[in-house]
């Protein structure tokens, strides 16, 4: 827990992480999208970096590798490397990913998918991803996603060049609810996916915690990364990637067994995997129905974590214009409070 800081004032805003895909087809396509990616600290071996950032197996990466399908560039412009799956991979690294354009038409499956959307043009789409609906296709999770469902309402989505993630510039977990914004046109992604890298979009989530942390408002600072004991949960590890999450305690009043459970809002500076459920377990207060970080098995049955993504907001990527998006918290989430929250308040 000592790599578990708590700042006083807020210093960066929302970040992204790079986004791709597997499949299993082979890779002889004529016609290839390339996917950039930066290392953001270092790496043993070139092959578990790409495996954990493109969520491949290994065995897929070294066949990329080995056809040449990887370029590299250092943190030196025009630096150029012979890699290997072996090859040491140093912060700052820049690689390209070359994959065959033809996957998204091919291997995409469009299927009908319950989803809101509240607003739409012919650059963007925001959305009210339901809690339970993974965003895009990956091992284990090829079918019935938030991607699967928007290649189904907008067919030409399957055009964009990103690899069974077309339009998918952020994401949310599958247990988490709430806005996203999807982008309809090439210019539109690149715009979009600038702007979350420059920090410049705004998100901020509801949650229950289970409990009241110390501080009423402050901002989480803990580098995360994959656990090494449980490759399906993240930690705060030393040297992990930088992650910061702003929150203020709502309100705090006890449930139905008498604990404690506190309304938070977040804003995410950062945009790691489980970014707010690893901070906020890491204070003593897991988030309600979070059993993968702490919350009581019991709460399994909720079937979700009670975090929503409330607010987005941003400037549209072509017109400029500044765009402001709120959607309330899902009747389960606030039938939760209504039946399990005792209306007191014990913020003291």
């Amino acid at each position: 827990m000592e790599d578990l800081e708590i700042l006083d004032e807020i210093e960066t805003e929302n970040g992204l992480e790079n986004l791709a895909g597997e499949s299993e087809i082979e890779l002889d396509g004529s016609s290839e999208n390339l996917i950039e990616i930066t290392a953001e600290k270092d790496y043993d071996r070139l092959d578990v970096f790409l495996a954990e950032e493109l969520e491949m197996s290994r065995s897929r990466i070294q066949k990329l590798v080995f056809t040449k399908k990887i370029t590299y560039s250092g943190a030196q412009e025009n630096t150029e490397k012979i890699l290997k799956s072996s090859s040491k991979v140093k912060t700052g690294d820049k690689f390209t990913v070359k994959i065959p354009a033809s996957v998204n038409e091919s291997y995409l499956r469009a299927e009908p998918v319950d989803f809101e959307v509240l607003y739409e043009d012919p650059d963007i789409i925001v959305v009210n991803k339901p809690a339970g609906v993974v965003v895009h296709p990956s091992p284990g999770n090829w079918r019935n996603t938030l991607v699967n469902g928007l290649v189904y309402r907008y067919p030409e989505l399957k055009k964009l060049n990103a690899w069974l993630r077309p339009g998918i510039v952020h994401r949310l977990d599958s247990g988490t609810s709430g806005l996203m914004v999807v982008a309809r046109t090439e210019k539109s992604t690149m715009e979009l996916q600038r702007m979350f890298a420059a920090r410049e979009i705004d998100k901020h989530y509801i949650a229950l915690a289970h409990g009241r942390p110390k501080k009423s408002e402050a901002t989480i600072s803990g580098p995360i990364d994959r656990d090494p004991n449980n490759f399906l949960k993240m930690a705060i590890i030393a040297g992990g990637k930088p992650s910061l999450t702003g929150y203020k305690v709502l309100w705090t009043r006890e449930n139905i067994s008498q604990e404690k459970i506190s309304m938070v809002e977040f804003k995410l500076y950062t945009g790691r995997t489980h970014q707010i459920r690893v901070h906020f377990s890491a204070l003593g207060c897991p988030l309600v129905g979070d059993c993968v970080y702490g919350a009581p098995e019991e709460e399994f049955e909720l079937g979700r974590v009670l975090l929503h993504s409330w607010r987005l907001s941003f400037r549209h990527p072509t017109t400029g214009e500044l765009m402001t998006f709120r959607k309330n918290i899902a009747p389960a989430f606030l039938d939760y409070i209504k039946n399990k929250i005792l209306f007191h308040d014990v913020s003291d």
